[in-house]
């Protein structure tokens, strides 16, 4: 299944659009009701900058950061909804992309959440590195952006949340207890020590029957089982390990599913690859491309310093300009204009070679 078109919210002060909003439909509704009612415009780039400051860093859960910005002004930040991310700016340079898991209705600071994976164990060294900053650090964000939309479904959700695929699935569940949306919510983990939030999704749901599935305690998730706590016609909303989503989708369709919308924290497998060279331009260094990996990979080969982010072909980290070759865009990131002579390295492949610059 192919991600969802982007989504933004309008970049216009938000106190004059609730106020128009408030007008036509009455004062009762909640902020969270009037989000979701201007949430589905389409989101061009945003290379916004925000400078901000590390205001604060929880500890949640078992190699968890939570980390809070504030602007460096004390100015409120950009509005946001539900499954947006900022790309965030680490010290290095690196370019990461992280959820933001904050409460929307509070602009006064954004909150990350960070797992810390070492490169020994597939890492590439941005989570250790944002394990290291302190309060008071000054860094960039770009955004917010949303690759992963939060849709209104009437019929209620069902909401599935992997450890730290809890972060884009927090947001929406304080917007549907807020709208009072049916809803189901599992969460699983390795353990409850590597389940994060436990603690503040309890206050979220209050009295509300959620499903914990620590696999220590309750064994392997069981899909069939997750899938039918769904409410008739729910949209059900995904984020998590891999082998998780693929056991989900695997149940798709169900007549008790009418939407699957999900996010991963992997990049995506190569289907009906095959092979293709990129030479670089700039040093005539030629690299083979594997039918089943990405131009991506073997480009960091021979070039270990290449930029990359989401490797999901959404967020354009790894955009390159191709001088010459025939290009098969696969890619979210690129403006039609822009695909005559640029490639999203981590998705797109070519035909015969492709020589490309820095």
């Amino acid at each position: 299944m192919s991600k969802p078109a982007h989504y933004a919210v309008p970049d216009i002060p938000d106190s004059r659009l609730y106020r128009g909003f408030e007008a036509i439909v009455g004062s009762y509704w909640t902020k969270a009701a009037y989000r979701s009612w201007r949430r589905r415009k389409p989101l061009g780039r945003i290379d916004r900058d925000l400078y901000v400051r590390v205001s604060r860093i929880d500890e949640e859960g078992l190699d968890v950061k939570a980390i809070w910005f504030e602007r460096e002004d004390g100015s409120e930040l950009p509005a946001w909804d539900p499954g947006a991310h900022v790309d965030v700016v680490l010290p290095s340079g690196r370019l990461r992309q992280y959820s933001l898991n904050s409460d929307p209705d509070d602009l006064s600071a954004y909150r990350i959440s960070v797992r810390r994976i070492e490169p020994t164990a597939g890492g590439g060294g941005g989570s250790v590195e944002a394990h290291f900053l302190s309060v008071g650090d000054r860094l960039i964000l770009k955004g917010p952006r949303n690759a992963f939309p939060f849709v209104d479904s009437p019929a209620g959700y069902l909401f599935v949340a992997g450890g730290i695929g809890i972060t884009p699935i927090l947001p929406m569940l304080r917007d549907v207890v807020r709208r009072g949306v049916p809803y189901e919510f599992v969460y699983t983990g390795r353990s409850r020590e590597t389940m994060p939030f436990l603690a503040e999704i309890r206050e979220i749901v209050g009295d509300h029957e959620i499903q914990l599935w620590p696999d220590d305690e309750r064994g392997v998730p069981d899909a069939v089982k997750i899938i039918s706590l769904a409410p008739e016609g729910a949209a059900l909303y995904c984020c998590g390990p891999m082998p998780m989503i693929d056991a989900i989708r695997a149940q798709i369709p169900d007549p008790q599913i009418d939407t699957l919308h999900y996010e991963r924290f992997s990049p995506p497998p190569v289907l009906g690859g095959r092979p293709f060279r990129v030479r670089l331009e700039d040093s005539d260094v030629e690299v083979e491309v594997g039918a089943e990996e990405s131009a991506l990979t073997a480009v960091r080969r021979v070039r270990p310093a290449q930029a990359y982010s989401c490797q999901q072909g959404f967020c354009g980290t790894c955009r390159v300009r191709v001088l010459e070759g025939e290009v098969e865009h696969r890619d979210h990131a690129l403006a039609d204009y822009e695909r005559e002579g640029h490639m999203i390295l981590c998705v797109s492949r070519a035909k015969g070679t492709v020589v490309i610059d820095g």
